[in-house]
């Protein structure tokens, strides 16, 4: 099995499909595709991303092929056991789920004004109205989540799973963005960042050369 990631620093959606594949509990191999890079466009036409039309991150299981990291999470989830990415409980797994579904397909704003940049610190960063609302809105999720069902552990649902996996570039965004939290969220943020899975994550990051112009500057 190998997945195939962007830059560490900046594919928000390379970090979700690795760390369901770290999740899974499952060996593969890693491959890292640099984004916009010189062999992009080729590796887009001819190379193992062809079946995603270029899109990372993507799974190779022998002659299998899944990209979307919400794809990629559930085809692992089916080969390994849904209860090592969902909550057991029947309530939890359905706010779970509908949150992973909600981060999948919104926070359009946040996305657009603070793109994922793992290893740089925006001072003085001022979020429009609706990066706003996108920020408020997860952080009500985040204290929904933990309030009701995060007794047994530092996250989302108590134990590391589905919906930390999904919202670990938002910790990200957070922290190179220093969005102001209350403290039941930077103390879920504090054990996110230092899982060592996002430790290990973070240290690649740190380590590539590539650099990518338009992701440095807030616009």
């Amino acid at each position: 099995m190998k997945i195939i990631i962007g830059n560490k620093n900046y594919s928000s959606w390379s970090l979700r499909g690795w760390l369901a594949a770290k999740q899974s509990g499952l060996s593969f191999e890693e491959i890292v595709v640099p984004l916009f890079g010189e062999n992009w466009e080729a590796s887009k036409q001819d190379g193992e991303i062809r079946p995603s039309s270029g899109k990372v991150p993507l799974l190779w299981d022998g002659e299998a092929v899944v990209w979307d990291s919400l794809a990629i999470m559930e085809y692992l989830a089916d080969k390994v056991g849904r209860d090592r990415f969902w909550p057991k409980n029947d309530t939890a797994r359905g706010m779970a789920r509908s949150m992973v579904a909600e981060m999948h397909s919104s926070f359009q704003a946040l996305r657009s004004e603070c793109p994922m940049n793992v290893r740089k610190r925006f001072e003085g960063f001022e979020p429009s109205e609706n990066c706003r609302a996108d920020i408020l809105r997860i952080l009500t999720l985040w204290a929904e989540a933990r309030s009701r069902f995060g007794n047994g552990g530092p996250y989302l649902f108590g134990t590391f799973g589905a919906a930390d996996i999904f919202f670990a570039p938002v910790v990200s965004r957070f922290i190179s963005y220093e969005i102001a939290v209350p403290g039941f969220a930077a103390a879920y943020m504090e054990a996110m960042w230092e899982h060592e899975w996002m430790q290990a994550w973070i240290e690649a990051s740190e380590n590539e050369e590539w650099v990518i112009e338009q992701y440095e500057t807030v616009t």
